[in-house]
């Protein structure tokens, strides 16, 4: 394939934006990234006219693919119309509160906000002004956003920031330990239980590797919270609205958290995060509580009829059907595969998330026929990833530097490095799954 085109605005890039990217992880892919042109369903066309199957779809919030409904265009064609913005209130962000309200479990009162990373941003502050405490448990590995509380790395004993730039005192207010570890969330909360405010965690580790939880951990999440008065925080900014549906994972996994994050599909593909819970809590943001809340584009008409849509689309159409079902197959896929072609690699993900870990383990084929379901009966159980950190011993170089490349070439894009997850969208079809099994066959 020629990328001419794609290098030289990577080229002009360097000289104006830091690393020639707006997002960090968008300067992964060796030896320098794609530029894109266009959309079209579940492809993208690259500025060198190239067209790929595309399982990146916008790192998640594309759900409907990049061919946007009828409904749904419509709907933001309207509101982009009528005016940009206006600093006050719109019914349709009431309209979109009560979607969500009605259809996730624990969701009761919601904000509106204008990134995952500034909803858990707010959900940090919410539990802590709640609790009167400071400390934050948070899972290794985890990510939720660009923010000082969460940006850290170390161990329980020996948090330390994770990014230049953040105190050593704020890390100290962070505990991290290992997702999928009950007991080492017991200890946290023996040694620290009268200053934890908060647990945050995903329900599915889905921004290192796509590490599902094992069986009860999120209910002894939720015994512990309760047992010590803290508040159960989930961050579903990758799974809401796409692990379990409109339900989101807590409605799978059946776990009721205090508050819950979402981003990406929340506002169909404009920017968006909202912070969503019981009303006690959602209540404290100002002006009816004192923790203080506010964004000039918070509840932007034009997302909020993006989102609107989209989620109403999701109800009244066999979106999930499909899309879990694409996922289904290409985990299976990739399953067979793998027994044949790299064994030792493991395939994870679940409803429309899918990925293959690099990692280096000389037991059976795979078992988990689906996707890594951290069933201990398994015979891989003790070679497959139980948190996020597993993935960085998996062979990352080598997806970096052969694997994707050879996807590009064969005409597929998958995530820009070995832990991002690849994402369905209702724009796939089943000749994508068989071009893409393809791919995977000659790029292993």
């Amino acid at each position: 394939m020629n990328h001419e085109r794609s290098r030289a605005l990577y080229g002009r890039a360097l000289s104006v934006l830091p690393g020639g990217v707006n997002s960090a992880v968008r300067a992964a892919p060796q030896p320098y990234p794609l530029f894109v042109e266009r959309g079209d369903g579940g492809h993208v066309i690259d500025a060198d006219g190239n067209r790929y199957v595309d399982w990146v779809m916008g790192l998640g919030p594309l759900l409907l693919g990049h061919d946007t409904p009828e409904p749904v265009q419509s709907a933001i064609q309207s509101r982009a119309a009528e005016g940009p913005m206006y600093g006050m209130p719109t019914e349709l962000e009431i309209e979109h509160a009560e979607f969500v309200c009605r259809h996730v479990p624990s969701v009761e009162m919601l904000r509106f906000v204008n990134s995952g990373t500034e909803a858990t941003v707010s959900a940090v502050r919410l539990a802590r002004a709640v609790t009167g405490r400071n400390k934050i448990v948070v899972m290794q590995g985890g990510y939720h956003g660009a923010q000082e509380s969460t940006l850290v790395e170390g161990t329980a004993d020996d948090p330390a920031p994770s990014s230049a730039g953040i105190p050593r005192s704020f890390a100290e207010e962070t505990i991290p330990i290992p997702f999928n570890d009950v007991e080492a969330a017991r200890d946290a909360f023996r040694n620290h239980g009268d200053d934890i405010a908060g647990v945050l965690v995903e329900p599915v580790q889905a921004n290192m590797g796509i590490v599902y939880p094992q069986d009860g951990y999120h209910d002894s999440l939720r015994e512990l919270c309760d047992e010590y008065g803290s508040l159960l925080l989930f961050d579903e900014v990758i799974t809401g609205f796409r692990v379990g549906g409109l339900h989101c994972a807590q409605g799978k996994f059946d776990v009721d958290p205090d508050v819950t994050t979402f981003g990406k599909i929340v506002g169909g593909g404009y920017p968006v995060g909202a912070i969503g819970g019981k009303t006690e809590y959602i209540e404290e943001f100002t002006p009816t509580g004192d923790v203080f809340q506010a964004g000039t584009f918070s509840g932007h008409p034009v997302t909020m009829a993006a989102g609107l849509e989209t989620l109403k689309f999701c109800a009244e159409h066999d979106v999930y059907d499909h899309v879990d079902s694409i996922g289904t197959q290409l985990r299976e896929g990739l399953s067979e595969l793998l027994e044949d072609h790299a064994p030792e690699y493991t395939v994870v993900g679940t409803d429309s998330l899918f990925k293959v870990v690099f990692t280096r383990t000389e037991t059976d084929p795979q078992d988990c026929a689906n996707g890594c379901r951290q069933d201990p009966t398994c015979s891989r159980f003790g070679a497959c990833p139980k948190r996020g950190t597993d993935t960085a011993d998996a062979e990352t170089e080598r997806y970096a530097r052969l694997f994707r490349p050879a996807m590009i070439e064969e005409g597929v894009l998958v995530s820009q490095n070995q832990f991002e997850a690849n994402f369905v969208s209702y724009g796939h079809t089943e000749s994508d799954v068989e071009e893409t099994l393809e791919a995977y066959k000659h790029a292993l």
